[in-house]
This record gives structure tokens, sequence and C-alpha cells, in this order.
């Protein structure tokens, strides 16, 4: 008879194991403690004192830290949402999300940021970054932050027409700001306007050559379905490319495209498709830094809105996204669920969704009966530990913003 205590965070629950070959097993597996990520500790002499016979008593604690809640931003006044995050040189979070009324109001909106020092433990006060206020004639939204390669931030905000409803700009009219902060992220650029047009810019791309890659989605002036632009620049802004498709094609809406830089310099865009029907998402290709694009191609990531696409420590590939599986409704209907999803650089190349894998994780699941959650941002410390940012509403009033951490691990042993 072997006696194991486990204690999950603090809590005990006692397991009674009968039979010799079992115990053997048990005893042979927690002697691996570090392996299995837990600590052991055989205490024979209390197990015989406790249970009168020649048992073992073993405690075992798990280092089960599968996945950690935090708390980026909560202001119950205003609606907190689409948060991006990057990791500066000191490894400093800082998290740039919007600002609004409601999910659908865009009245007045700022652009946000807040910073945190100690790996998203804690976060520092929101500051703002721009305004809009309901006499504007353009409403901020949509922000993302990139890291240069010389420790530079940049953020992008998107401008939207506000004569327009939220959700119908989907036309060439909206337009894209830079903001280029020091290395952390104290102190801000005048807006440097661009030429990308659309809604929901991606993250910068900074390729190895130096060039700077930005896209964004509208409809399609050809068949009025939603595709993927991009813009680029090789010289830091100073001039800027004419408009490339990155992803069009009739019958699909493309959109909320993730740019990845492949470890071998292709780069695959991962692509929301927008149809409200659960479809898997969908990926174009680029062996030309961001010339010409082949695709789509089916990715088997199902019901995907607003991937994040990032490339792991380890060599694989990361991705965070809304899951909204269609159907009749909106929020509060088909918007409850956070995934992530992993998979490798094979696949990510792959053309076919038969030779592609993915492992799908669920991060977090909106109680609220106007749920609204999705879009998201990480990044991953040197020591592996992965940080996200999500906006959710869930027990709150009104959205607000949430960080998680998790490993690799976590995900595939």
């Amino acid at each position: 008879m072997v006696l194991i205590l486990f204690s999950y965070i603090g809590q005990a629950r006692f397991i009674l194991r009968s039979g010799k070959e079992e115990g053997c097993d048990q005893k042979e597996k927690y002697q691996q403690g570090e392996k299995h990520g837990c600590w052991t500790n055989v205490q024979s002499a209390l197990a015989r004192q406790s249970i009168g016979c020649s048992s073992e008593i073993r405690w075992i604690r798990w280092r089960y830290s599968m996945l950690t809640k935090y708390i980026v931003s909560r202001d119950n006044t205003v609606y907190e949402a689409f948060p991006a995050l990057e990791k500066t040189e000191k490894e400093h979070l800082i998290c740039v999300f919007l600002e609004c009324v409601t999910h659908g109001d865009r009245s007045r909106t700022r652009i946000v940021y807040t910073k945190s020092i100690d790996k998203g433990r804690t976060w520092g006060p929101k500051k703002c970054l721009t305004e809009s206020l309901p006499d504007s004639s353009h409403y901020d939204d949509c922000p993302s932050i990139k890291r240069l390669r010389d420790g530079r931030l940049v953020i992008i905000v998107n401008k939207c027409p506000r004569q327009l409803p939220v959700g119908t700009n989907m036309g060439n009219t909206s337009s894209s700001l830079l903001f280029i902060g020091d290395p952390d992220g104290e102190v801000w650029s005048e807006p440097i306007l661009t030429p990308v047009k659309g809604i929901v810019p991606d993250t910068l791309v900074e390729l190895e050559s130096g060039r700077w890659l930005v896209s964004a989605h509208y409809k399609s002036d050809d068949h009025a379905f939603l595709e993927q632009v991009l813009w680029y620049t090789d010289d830091e802004g100073k001039s800027w490319s004419d408009r490339i498709i990155v992803a069009s094609k009739e019958g699909l809406h493309l959109c909320e495209g993730s740019i990845l830089p492949l470890p071998d310099g292709t780069l695959v865009t991962y692509l929301r498709e927008n149809s409200n029907m659960g479809w898997d998402a969908y990926k174009t290709i680029s062996h030309d830094q961001g010339l010409t694009w082949e695709g789509p191609y089916p990715a088997p990531i199902p019901a995907c809105h607003r991937p994040v696409a990032r490339m792991l420590h380890s060599g694989r590939v990361f991705i965070t996204y809304r899951f909204m599986q269609g159907g009749s409704g909106w929020l509060g209907k088909w918007t409850q669920n956070f995934f992530a999803c992993m998979t490798d650089v094979e696949s990510a190349k792959a053309t076919r969704r038969n030779d592609q894998w993915s492992r799908i994780f669920p991060i977090d699941f909106d109680r609220s009966p106007e749920s609204d959650l999705g879009y998201s941002g990480w990044v991953q410390f040197n020591d592996g530990e992965i940080y996200i940012v999500n906006y959710i509403v869930d027990d709150a009033p009104n959205a607000h913003i949430r960080g998680y951490s998790l490993r690799e691990s976590d995900l595939l042993l």
C-alpha cells in the first residue's frame, strides 16, 4: 500500500493506492521528480505510524502552473479593448490598448499604454498616447507595438473616419500613424503619417534586411470581399512602396493578417476569414520579402479570428486568437473563447491542410452575457515564460485587459 499526498497550490488531496505493481510504478515515476515537474519526499516512518503497516507516504508538490492570470488594467468607467504587447531590452512589458465607450461606440477614444517591470505581475498607471473627442473627424482604433532591433519601439494607431458606423468602414479611407519611442517607452515622437490604408493594421514587421512591412485590410475594389494589403519601407518610413496585395480571393473575407517571418526568410501571413461560418484560418506565403504572395491556403486552426503569430525560442510557432464559431449573434453569442495554437515551421510552410498539424489550447472563457474578447498580443521572456494579453468582459461591467503566463511545456511536453 502506498499513500500519496498531492498538493496543488496549497490544496491537498489523498490518494490511496494498493497493489505492489502499481506502487512500484508510482515510486519509479515520482523519484524522477524534476523530470515530471514535481518534488518528492519519501517519509516511510510517518507512513508506518499513520496507517500502521509497512507502507510508504509520498508528499508530492506539483510545480503546476499551466496558466496564471493577472489584471493588466481594469477601469470600470471605460471599455478597454484590443491590446498589443511588447518586451523592451530590459524585459519590461509595455501593453498598449484602446479605451472607448463600448465595442460599437467610438464616440470618444483614447490610445493608452501601461508598463510592467516585474514580468506582468503588476502594472503601472495608464498613460495617454492620443485621444479623439466626439467632435474629432476621426476616432482611434486597434493599436499595435513593435520593438526594433536597435531597441526603439514603434506603436501603430489606426485612424478611422467618424462619419461611418464602426465595423462598416471597410474601404480605404482609414489611415495608420506611427509613433516611435525610446527603448524604455517613456518618450514618443509626434505621429508619422503612412500611406497604409484599411483597418486593424498588423504589428510592424522588421526584416533582416531592415525593411519594414505594415499591412491592413479593406474591401476589394474587384470583388467586394475583404482583402489584406501591405506597404513597405526600406528607409524607416521616409518613403514607401506602392500597395501590395497579400491575400485576396472572391468568396473569402480575408482580413486581420499577422505576418510571421520564418528563420529561412519565408514570410507567412495568417488570416482571419470573416464569413462568420467558423471556417479555418487561411494563410499566404512570400519568398521575396513580401513583394509577391502565394495562396490563400487553409490552416488547421478552426474558427480563427485575429491571429497573432510569432516564433518561440524552441523554433515552434505560437498563435493566439479568438475562437469564433459563427452562427446567429454577435457579442455574447459567438465571442466567448480565447485560444492559442502551437505548430511548427514545416506546417507553416505547407500548402495542403493535411500536411499541417496544430495543438489547440484554451486560454480563457468569457462568462458575461455580453461576452467580448480575443484580440491579443504576446511575448516570450529569455527564461522561456510566455506572457499574453487579451481583453475580456467576464465578471466586470466593461471589457478590461487580462494577462496570462505559461510555458511551452504546458502545451507540449
